[in-house]
């Protein structure tokens, strides 16, 4: 069972995060518009003239959360000096709780992103950089091995959400990420680029995406005006997204999947990878499924077996997949059979 950190720093994540939510609504300044879809989803847009221009601007999917926030946005914008600085002080907390640190490198990437749009417009961290940020989520607390440790950063988005939102990014990434040192990694597909590298460090950024074709190729995702891989079995992991806070100076809102996903998700993706450098990529995968189940299994048992088995519900290939990792990890293979007994 993993360590967990103190109720005192479990309970300042969760403010931060509450805060960092608050400001979506309090960066609003024009007229708001609720939008209902056909699939049944509401969404919120933000219409505000600029100059002789009128913007439409996405701001979230509709929740109470966000419906009594906008209501509130003239009293959310009075107290946002104010709210910025009781984060900074979370934000110290956290790090004096022994929270993992955000390297200065990633925070500003993130940071950049965040300030662009990326999040607010679906984007959402998959891989390593997930799994770190499940530590204020759930109130684990890691440690320094590196299971939590990575030099890439991966961006996830749906191509079809691209497409139906309707907005996109304050300015051009490629600008963003030539401004923090970054430079495009040649493609085979001419003018499809979905994966930058920092020449000051050894830091990838790539955009994927799921497919939902027999091939994996490249997409476009207009709202992000960039390329992605599509891969599957991603939408699964990144199908219901939840918010998080990144501590880096009053703290980030960023999006992430659902710890409880990308925990059966990794069993998939660890089964795929074969071979060379990425059997130890592999091993990495079943050691962050097994540390986030044996918490999920005591914490949140019923979203964890919804998960499972809506995984093992799609096909032969996901439960194909799943059974070869789990026949690597006894332990875990048993603290998923339980879950039948429950």
């Amino acid at each position: 069972m993993p360590d967990r950190h103190s109720t005192l720093a479990h309970s300042a994540y969760h403010d931060l995060l509450r805060s960092l939510k608050s400001d979506r609504a309090a960066e609003v300044r024009g007229s708001v518009m609720r939008e209902e879809r056909a699939n049944g989803r509401a969404y919120w847009y933000e219409t505000r003239r600029i100059g002789s221009t009128v913007r439409r601007r996405y701001i979230g999917e509709d929740s109470p959360e966000l419906a009594a926030d906008l209501a509130e946005r003239a009293r959310l914008q009075a107290e946002a000096k104010d709210r910025a600085a009781h984060r900074t002080r979370l934000v110290r907390l956290l790090r004096g709780e022994d929270f993992l640190p955000v390297e200065a490198r990633f925070g500003s990437i993130l940071k950049a992103m965040a300030d662009q749009g990326v999040f607010r417009l679906g984007g959402t961290i998959v891989g390593t950089h997930a799994f770190r940020l499940y530590e204020g989520e759930l109130g684990i607390r890691y440690s320094f091995d590196d299971t939590a440790q990575t030099g890439d950063l991966d961006i996830a988005q749906f191509e079809r959400l691209s497409l139906a939102l309707g907005d996109q990014v304050e300015d051009q990434l490629a600008t963003t990420f030539q401004s923090l040192d970054f430079t495009p990694v040649p493609a085979l597909q001419p003018g499809a680029i979905w994966r930058w590298s920092q020449t000051r460090s050894d830091t990838l950024v790539e955009f994927l995406t799921p497919s939902f074709r027999p091939e994996e190729d490249i997409r476009p995702l207009p709202a992000l005006g960039v390329s992605a891989q599509s891969l599957h079995f991603l939408n699964f992991l990144i199908a219901a997204p939840i918010p998080a806070a990144l501590l880096y100076r009053s703290g980030v809102l960023i999006q992430i999947p659902r710890p409880e996903a990308f925990a059966i998700h990794k069993l998939i993706v660890a089964d795929r990878r074969q071979g060379g450098p990425d059997a130890l990529k592999s091993e990495k995968d079943r050691r962050q499924a097994a540390f986030l189940i044996a918490a999920l299994i005591e914490d949140r048992p019923d979203e964890l077996a919804e998960a499972w088995q809506d995984a093992l519900s799609r096909g032969p290939k996901w439960r194909d997949h799943i059974g070869r990792s789990l026949a690597r990890m006894p332990q875990t293979a048993a603290l998923l059979s339980r879950l039948d007994r429950m």
